[in-house]
């Protein structure tokens, strides 16, 4: 894993000139412009930030045309956390500031560094799921398996851990399990933020880079000119770097749609031709090309169907196959439209022919892919061969930018395989973890069969537990109404995970699972749209509309799926802890369950209850580490 280490030489900034160790700084100010000359620069000029603050702009200036503007929360009053701006390799340095003030402590606190630290000062940083080492991160981009190693691109602001500057992050993983961290891979330019996309291994050299490029597809986002347009990147080093193309746009919208993102662009070996969907407002689009740079438009889906009235985004497309026939799989992100509020994930199974996809469900059925309130912007690794490979963002846009987090804001969910599975005449998706992940466990902990469990407490799972395991069990119900498993600390915290069978649920509630106020700094919704779901599972009749209550606290609430997407009376329940996450899997996948928790001690007891008859056998706790 890469790892920075920073160098404190700096002094504190002034107006007019400082000498520190032969660097020469000379800082001057004319109206609201701030001008910064560096002789002999470190690699880093250290910017102090306060979250709170409205964004300034910053840029390098190297006299090229290319020179871009970074948005950065430049503190005033304090320092919340401080990002490193790199001041290039020339033997003078110029940095423009639009908007700092003279007496904003920025400019007092800035610092020069040959080097920048990354060490971990964040409590609720996880022990095993990806996170980058600081700053903002969202999407998974780009994802691409290459040569033994899987690529994750991500929404990226280098420059503080809200949402901005969005470049290509980068991380690399044999395993799916230990990432290394590299050097964002596609910098924001002038035609706008790098928005997400897709990558594919050119291994026939159809565009013309070099046999076995990858080449990446990204939205540019003007967000002045409200404008989004598809643009593309290579690379013949392995996804390190990347060229951008010198012609993009590649691909603009044909009735100047201003929400036209994330293009996902695969092989389709019939046609023997590529292929990309794009989200398009409240559809998504196909195109076709054959040499990935020339796109023609084909058709169109999604208008009016699924969860109602929602943006698209992030789309993927890929085969799946259910006792020997294949089926095809769009996944649509949306924003807002999840059961609970703000982002989710929903998928439609159908056939494509090449031109267009036609989807087997009714337009108002909406089949959700996770059922918890922070599984969003999933995608899937390209280049895979017929294992489909899913990384989804694990946070919501309600209190994204919010989470009690500082040195770095956004996660990624645990990798998924998905399957297809039938029920009730249907087909369904379903998301199971990958077998990857066994390797993480390092103890493991086997508990007697607890036949007609009542109210069992299981106290001190493990020594110098950093609230990082692996709970898996066996639960058949038997006459019960309801049999919960609690995760509990000292504190008094708890996440509750139940079966309630009389209406037919599994349910996590983390209203009381540790720190959970911040979901009041969200924006208030008056009405939010659901779907019934158990109503139409139960009695298989089409999925209609209905509002849902209206939260004052968008963190603090319960999320619950039909177990009758399951079968039998006996669930296999593998539930997956973080420092800050809970992630329930059903029955090897058939029924996910995504949350971020704020435990203020991690969860170290289990109690385990019921109303009536319940058996809990082969209950094993795995601790978990890297």
């Amino acid at each position: 894993m890469t790892r920075y280490k920073m160098l404190a030489l700096a002094a504190a900034t002034i107006f007019g000139s400082l000498t520190v160790n032969a660097q020469k700084m000379n800082i001057t100010t004319q109206g609201d412009t701030t001008t910064i000359t560096i002789q002999n620069p470190k690699k880093y000029l250290i910017l102090p930030v306060e979250e709170d603050m409205k964004e300034e702009q910053v840029m390098l200036l190297t006299g090229s045309p290319e020179d871009t503007w970074m948005d950065v929360r430049l503190a005033q009053k304090k320092v919340d956390y401080n990002v490193p701006f790199e001041l290039g390799t020339g033997k003078e340095a110029v940095v423009k500031i639009v908007g700092l003030k003279k007496g904003d402590i920025a400019l007092k606190k800035m610092k020069l560094s040959d080097e920048w630290q990354v060490t971990n000062t964040d409590y609720y940083r996880p022990i095993y799921h990806h996170t980058p080492l600081y700053g903002w991160m969202n999407d998974g981009n780009g994802m691409v398996y290459k040569d033994g190693e899987y690529h994750l691109y991500f929404q990226y602001n280098p420059y503080g851990s809200k949402w901005g500057n969005m470049h290509w992050g980068h991380s690399v993983s044999r395993d799916l399990v230990h990432w290394q961290h590299l050097d964002p891979a596609i910098a924001r330019d002038t035609l706008g933020h790098i928005f997400s996309g897709s990558s594919v291994v050119d291994k026939d050299n159809c565009s013309g880079f070099g046999k076995n490029a990858i080449v990446a597809f990204y939205t540019s986002a003007d967000l002045v000119k409200n404008t989004q347009v598809q643009s593309m990147a290579y690379s013949t080093d392995n996804g390190r770097t990347y060229t951008k193309y010198w012609d993009n746009p590649v691909l603009t919208p044909f009735d100047g749609l201003k929400d036209f993102r994330d293009p996902k662009v695969f092989w389709y070996a019939p046609k023997k031709a590529w292929y990309m969907i794009v989200s398009a407002d409240k559809e998504m689009r196909f195109y076709r090309s054959h040499n990935l740079i020339d796109w023609t438009y084909l058709s169109a889906f999604g208008k009016g169907y699924g969860a109602q009235p929602n943006q698209f985004e992030c789309p993927d497309f890929f085969p799946l196959t259910i006792n020997g026939k294949q089926k095809w799989v769009m996944i649509v992100n949306i924003n807002p439209g999840c059961m609970f509020g703000g982002s989710a994930t929903e998928y439609f199974i159908g056939s494509f022919d090449g031109t267009k996809f036609t989807c087997d469900d009714q337009p108002d059925e909406a089949k959700f892919l996770d059922y918890g309130k922070d599984h969003y912007a999933t995608v899937t690794f390209s280049n895979t061969g017929s294992r489909i490979v899913a990384v989804p963002w694990m946070s919501n846009w309600q209190y994204a930018n919010i989470t009690p987090i500082k040195q770095y804001r956004g996660a990624n969910a645990l990798p998924r395989e998905l399957f297809l599975f039938g029920k009730n005449n249907e087909v369904f998706m379903g998301a199971k973890p990958v077998e990857e992940l066994k390797k993480m466990r390092q103890e493991t902990r086997v508990y007697p069969d607890m036949e007609q469990v009542t109210d069992d407490v299981l106290k001190n799972l493990f020594n110098k537990n950093d609230g990082a395991f692996e709970l898996e069990t066996d639960v058949t119900v038997n006459d019960s109404r309801m049999v919960g498993i609690d995760l509990t600390n000292d504190k008094g915290e708890v996440t509750k995970i139940y079966l309630d069978m009389q209406s037919g649920k599994i349910v996590m509630d983390r209203t009381e699972s540790g720190l959970v106020e911040f979901g009041k700094q969200a924006v208030p919704h008056d009405i939010e749209k659901n779907y019934d779901l158990h109503e139409h599972r139960a009695n298989n009749t089409p999925m209609r509309k209905i509002n849902s209550v209206n939260y004052q606290n968008d963190f603090a609430l319960g999320t619950w799926a039909p177990l009758n997407l399951c079968e039998g009376k006996t669930y296999h329940l593998d539930i997956f802890v973080d420092k800050c996450s809970v992630e329930i899997f059903v029955d090897g996948g058939r029924i996910a369950m995504t949350n971020l928790v704020f435990p203020t001690k991690p969860y170290n007891n289990l109690h385990i209850y019921s109303d009536g008859k319940a058996d809990v056998r082969n209950l094993k706790v795995h601790k978990l580490g890297l």
